[in-house]
């Protein structure tokens, strides 16, 4: 603890300590004011500033300190200063009281409850982020909550101190008129009961529901307002029109034919989206071809004293869409109609709130209406606007798959997940080579060691990697492609046979009616949606790349879910979407799997945590395999076993992260993971390791000496 904060909780207590020693408590009961009514009466009489400075001091300190009595001040307050300047004196003092009180709360012990209970209390957190006020104000509306444990409980909440101040005011009105008003009438008060009748309490407590109740109100008006103007039809002839057949819209439309509704599923281009046809299906096939090259590179690693072997470009992109067309079935028009799912090949275009026109590849159109809309139209590669690029030509992870004649030379725009699986395939595959990154590093979001790891492994296998290199422009010199990139203040040329724009991905948002619609996008260019997955019209969700905020195909078809239960049920109760436990990996030779936190962004968010690392150099399994390299790093809040994150850098990590997101999901901790059998000799183990690591920080010293004198005793 601070010394700040050690200060403010010594004076509280000393202020506390006081109030109870000297008996203060005595002066704040109901038999003493009646008794004194008369003497304060004259006092308040001559001398009217000073006496309602006092009180309205004495006031503040009993409400910030949390003390009893508040009750009886307030019916003091209308007893001498009456009705109209007792209810401000006790309506401002008890607010700032109660305000004083929230910051101590805040200052003293947010911090420390946030970093020990944050991921329990996160849906709380969010909760009070964005309607606060509104909760605020209905506990105040309810004598049945005490107010003073509201203004500590609210300090360890996100809401802000101005919010809680005039909201604390308003919602405090009531109450405090109906003591003041007592007040005025202290001789008949026999006790405190007497004030607030059953019917009053319920009376006020159905008030203090009033702002939840008008929330929906304003939920209904503002759907009306935005549905202003459109002709709602009076039947519809499909449940649900999915616009897109990605990941995030197969899914929306399996769920939704599963629970028998009728739905009509859009895709302009091929089934399967990006996930299928250019992304995480080519590019693992490409990657696994390339990773049996390097093997064969490695023979002697393997006791062998040498390997060739002779393969074709050509021929292995041609085996990377054999793959495609074998998966493709998975994904095809004809196994989703067979699921009860109408599949329209065409472009569709929104055009009212509950029509959809689709143009077919006939050139016919038809209209459809629909009860709700899901958005699932994915994203695509985003081309920054460099001078030049044009001129010169470059390929993306959309267009790459085209290409039967390995680059040469190729440069790699881009460090993210993406442009490092496909600079170590084709580096492998026999190009030469540069990735180009305007950042520190490589795979930024990961941890600096992480990164550090696959840019050693890249280099060891001939990567020119460039890092802190911004690329300027592009030029033709000699018939030669040249990318000019800026490096500490001085410019680099580097010349190429290929560029791979490999620097993102933006969500598809144009075409299909948003615009006229009026549909807002988010500050990161997908479609802006609630919690809930809804547009700003509530019958018109967007799931997946569309939406983000993660573009990977997992997270799409989970959200999916959401999308399309929402959708169909919402009227009974809708589902916020859950990014708790979202995982990832990049398959990377070493591969990068996480799940949850890392180092990096604890540190970012200042939430604690503790460190436990396995390295897996030292696992039987992966030195039998030549694969002794990499780490398991698992973060757990301090003191205890329960995990915040988990980063695997090593061979199968993406698999290897499985049970650590299982483990966060269902809330079991490390304990639970040392507890479970692993077969040896497994790469798994390394995850059972791991919690060793953990559970030997964390031994009990103490008995272990007991019991180390226990034993010298037995032995004699």
């Amino acid at each position: 603890m601070s010394r700040a904060k050690l200060l403010v909780v010594v004076v509280i207590a000393i202020a506390v300590l006081a109030f109870f020693a000297f008996d203060v408590g005595r002066y704040l009961n109901l038999e003493f004011f009646k008794a004194q009514h008369a003497a304060f009466a004259t006092y308040y009489q001559s001398h009217p500033l000073g006496a309602a400075l006092g009180f309205f001091v004495a006031y503040v300190a009993v409400t910030g300190l949390s003390l009893p009595g508040a009750a009886i001040m307030t019916l003091a307050g209308g007893a001498i200063f009456g009705l109209l300047w007792g209810t401000l004196l006790v309506s401002f003092a008890s607010s700032i009281g109660a305000t004083l009180a929230f910051l101590a709360s805040r200052f003293v012990l947010r911090d420390w409850v946030q970093q020990r209970f944050g991921r329990q209390l996160r849906p709380v957190n969010e909760g009070f982020a964005k309607e606060g006020g509104f909760y605020l104000f209905t506990l105040r509306l309810v004598p049945a909550f005490p107010f003073f444990v509201i203004n500590l409980l609210m300090g360890l909440t996100p809401i802000r101190a101005w919010t809680f101040y005039w909201v604390s005011q308003a919602g405090m009105l009531a109450g405090t008129m109906v003591y003041v008003n007592a007040g005025t009438q202290l001789a008949r008060i026999d006790s405190l009961r007497g004030i607030l009748s059953p019917a009053l309490i319920i009376s006020m407590s159905l008030l203090g529901v009033f702002p939840l109740v008008a929330k929906k109100i304003v939920d209904v008006f503002k759907a009306r307002r935005v549905y202003a103007g459109w002709r709602k039809p009076n039947r519809f002839d499909r449940n649900l029109v999915v616009i897109g057949a990605g990941s995030a819209g197969l899914v929306t439309s399996y769920i939704a034919a599963a629970v028998r509704a009728r739905v009509t599923l859009v895709e302009k281009h091929r089934m399967g989206g990006d996930c299928l046809n250019t992304g995480c299906v080519p590019s693992k096939a490409l990657i696994k071809t390339a990773r049996v090259l390097a093997q064969f590179r490695r023979a002697r690693d393997y006791g062998l004293k040498s390997a060739t072997v002779e393969f074709d470009f050509a021929e292995v992109m041609e085996r990377v869409q054999r793959v495609v067309k074998t998966v493709e079935p998975h994904d095809s028009a004809a196994r989703y109609t067979e699921l009860g799912v109408e599949c329209l090949r065409g472009e569709a275009k929104i055009v009212s709130p509950w029509e959809v026109e689709v143009r077919l590849e006939s050139g016919a159109a038809q209209r459809l209406t629909t009860r709700a809309i899901v958005i699932a139209a994915g994203a695509q590669p985003f081309v920054p606007p460099i001078p030049g690029l044009d001129e010169v030509g470059y390929l993306t992870s959309d267009s790459i798959w085209d290409i039967r004649t390995l680059p040469k030379r190729l440069v790699v725009l881009g460090g993210g997940p993406i442009g490092s699986e496909l600079t170590q395939a084709f580096a492998r595959l026999g190009a030469k080579v540069t990735q180009v990154e305007m950042l520190p590093r490589i795979l930024i979001r990961e941890d600096p060691e992480v990164s550090a790891m696959v840019i050693d492994k890249f280099r060891e296998e001939g990567i020119d990697v460039l890092v802190n290199h911004k690329a300027k422009r592009f030029l033709f010199e000699a018939g030669q492609k040249v990318l000019v990139a800026e490096h500490d203040g001085r410019e680099v040329r580097i010349e190429c046979d290929e560029v791979l724009v490999a620097v993102g991905r933006v969500a598809n948002t144009k075409g299909y009616g948003l615009e006229e619609l009026g549909i807002p996008l988010a500050k990161t260019r997908t479609v802006d949606t609630n919690e809930y997955l809804q547009t700003i019209y509530p019958n018109i969700y967007a799931c997946g790349d569309v939406a983000g905020p993660y573009q990977f195909t997992h997270t799409a078809a989970h959200q999916a879910w959401y999308a399309s239960v929402n959708a169909l049920f919402g009227m009974f109760r809708k589902f916020r979407a859950d990014y708790s436990v979202i995982p990832w990996a990049t398959f990377t030779d070493p591969e990068v799997a996480r799940v949850g936190l890392n180092e990096t962004e604890a540190k970012e968010r200042n939430i604690a945590y503790e460190v436990s690392t396995y390295l897996i150099d030292d696992l039987d399994r992966a030195i039998a395999d030549e694969e002794a390299h990499g780490s398991v790093k698992v973060l757990t809040v301090p003191g205890k076993d329960v995990i915040l994150g988990v980063t695997i850098v090593g061979n199968h990590a993406g698999d290897l992260i499985a049970e650590f997101v299982s483990a966060m999901r269902h809330g079991l901790g490390l304990n639970k993971i040392l507890g479970t059998i692993h077969i040896y000799p497994t790469l798994a183990e390394s995850n059972k390791y791991a919690a060793g690591a953990w559970k030997r920080a964390h031994a009990p010293q103490r008995l272990l000496a007991m019991v180390e004198k226990f034993h010298a005793w037995m032995r004699g």
